[in-house]
């Protein structure tokens, strides 16, 4: 309920168009209901009632009319607002879209910039006013990833790839969260979004690049193993095609195997 980017923002007010359009049904239930009770309770002596079942056209008319109608109102409204947010959707650009790849892990989260040649964990630094990109998967078991300030939860699954576009409007730090339980650290699983302003978002790449470790099968080996409440980390640089390996699984790290997390090589199978 505070937006800070143009999804987010496109689904509030669609929450609250849609809550407006059922307590225009809501609302007079509830009065209806109230003062029905009230004018035929017991006690009231002018209160006409008759025990002859009968059929009066206009009250069915009105009865059913107007849920049908709010519900086929309802219906478009949200079936319009859920297709023009779309995740794959771009947004209107006023500039090149940042390009992240997101890779949900026991329990924590990498974030590699493959265009920077930069990694980090359980942190994620985005240039305010520019449209990101995101590539999504997931090392282990399902996940789900949601910035709640700027919208548009999304699953992170094994061996597949999703795609969500979202934009920062103003500078700031805004929580995100794994959205689906996936063992021992999800409550953990958090990181934090710094929305920064280009120069600041430059700076910061210059200060990655220049400190910090590589981040390649090795490094990812290690990474990978569960663990709770890592701390941000970033790397200098990072295996240009580590995120399409991790997709294939075709690079070591743990996999779940009967509840546990058992550390050996991912391969994949010609035509799997």
């Amino acid at each position: 309920m505070d937006p800070q980017g143009p999804i987010a923002s496109a689904e509030r007010l669609l929450l609250v168009n849609s809550t407006g359009i059922m307590l225009v049904v809501v609302i007079p239930v509830i009065i209806a209901t109230l003062a029905f009770a009230w004018w035929y309770r017991s006690s009231n002596s002018r209160a006409n009632r008759d025990s002859d079942e009968g059929y009066e056209q206009r009250i069915e008319f009105v009865v059913w009319s107007i849920p049908a109608l709010t519900v086929i109102l309802l219906g478009g409204v949200i079936w319009i607002g859920s297709h023009e947010l779309d995740p794959r959707a771009p947004l209107p650009k006023s500039s090149d879209p940042l390009r992240v790849d997101v890779v949900a892990l026991d329990w924590k989260w990498l974030f590699i910039y493959p265009d920077k040649g930069v990694a980090a964990v359980n942190q994620l630094v985005i240039p305010t006013g520019t449209p990101v990109a995101f590539r999504i998967t997931s090392a282990t078991v399902m996940n789900s990833f949601f910035v709640p300030q700027l919208g548009s939860q999304i699953y992170a699954m094994g061996g597949m790839t999703t795609h969500l576009n979202l934009l920062a409007d103003k500078p700031g730090e805004y929580p995100g969260l794994s959205a689906n339980f996936s063992g021992d650290g999800f409550s953990e699983m958090r990181f934090i979004v710094k929305s920064v302003s280009s120069d600041d978002f430059n700076a910061w790449l210059e200060q990655v690049r220049g400190a910090g470790s590589a981040l390649g099968e090795p490094g990812y080996a290690e990474l990978a193993k569960p663990s709770i409440a890592v701390p941000p980390t970033t790397y200098h640089s990072v295996d240009p095609k580590l995120f399409e390996r991790i997709v294939e699984q075709t690079v070591a790290g743990p996999r779940k195997m009967g509840g546990s997390s058992q550390p050996q090589p991912l391969t994949r199978r010609a035509g799997d």
